[in-house]
């Protein structure tokens, strides 16, 4: 693998506050979660808030096994599969609040202990996510960032998505353009005019403009906002959470998102 990029430390360590921080503003939302609230819907179908925070949870524990084997080449004992996974679901959504809260917070913690374990040099190991997608250990991170900051949203706990911060909006953006782009899906131009960002992708399709977390949040299937602008009707965006971008295997541009110095960008939508 030498074509991957080497990761300097300093860029994982500023990677992995961001996803600390996530953690944290989630943690002060679920401080307050009761028994009832917990039981009551989210904003995702036929899930509770319940099935939410156990879903954040078994995600947390699945990105510490990828961690764990990238770190030491071997696998960290069985893992689970997608009927272990959703039996796991069904049956730890409906515990009281303070079991949720106290699960999803361990496991975090573990997450974050394996991840301060890591050499520097296995962030670029290859890892497959349970869904078949190859990535570096360290897009790893940002999986769980995004698992994190979306999620906090589908609580519908009064953290929306206005709420997430600028640097992430730009680097989710930067990621699903680039892995909508390989898709061909019909979109000609993205302007986020609160960050003062465009992307270009076709020739054809609409050109959509708005706050960026309104365009992040209709390309990961969580509605269309009414300041979204579009000179077409808008497609209907591919399930949520899209593969890593191509190129991710090897470049290290989106691990804090570089190009963002650059106001247009260009992802070539529809070239060889």
């Amino acid at each position: 693998m030498s074509d991957i990029i080497a990761i300097a430390p300093a860029e994982i360590a500023l990677v992995l506050d961001s996803v600390r921080s996530s953690a944290a503003r989630l943690g002060t939302t679920l401080d307050a979660l009761t028994d009832p609230q917990a039981r009551e819907p989210s904003a995702l179908p036929d899930w509770s808030r319940g099935h939410v925070v156990t879903h954040l949870a078994r995600s947390a524990d699945a990105y510490r096994w990828l961690l764990t084997l990238a770190r030491t080449g071997s696998e960290p004992g069985p893992r689970a599969d997608a009927a272990t996974l959703d039996r796991a679901l069904r049956e730890g959504a409906g515990r009281a609040a303070t079991h949720l809260v106290a699960d999803l917070n361990r496991s975090l913690d573990l997450l974050f202990d394996e991840a301060a374990a890591m050499p520097v040099d296995r962030w670029t190991t290859p890892v497959t996510a349970l869904a078949g997608w190859h990535h570096p250990a360290w897009f790893t991170l940002h999986r769980c960032r995004r698992e994190l900051e979306t999620h906090h949203v589908d609580l519908n706990l009064g953290y929306t998505t206005a709420d997430w911060p600028a640097d992430y909006v730009t680097w989710a953006l930067n990621d699903a353009l680039a892995a909508l782009a390989a898709q061909h899906f019909p979109l000609a131009r993205i302007e986020a005019v609160d960050l003062d960002r465009t992307w270009n992708l076709s020739s054809t399709g609409p050109t959509v403009s708005g706050p960026g977390h309104a365009l992040l949040a209709w390309l990961g299937g969580r509605g269309t906002d009414p300041q979204l602008r579009s000179d077409l009707p808008l497609p209907i965006p591919p399930r949520w959470p899209l593969p890593p971008a191509p190129g991710v295997m090897a470049t290290s541009k989106l691990l804090l998102g570089h190009d963002t110095a650059n106001p247009g960008i260009d992802l070539g939508f529809g070239q060889a």
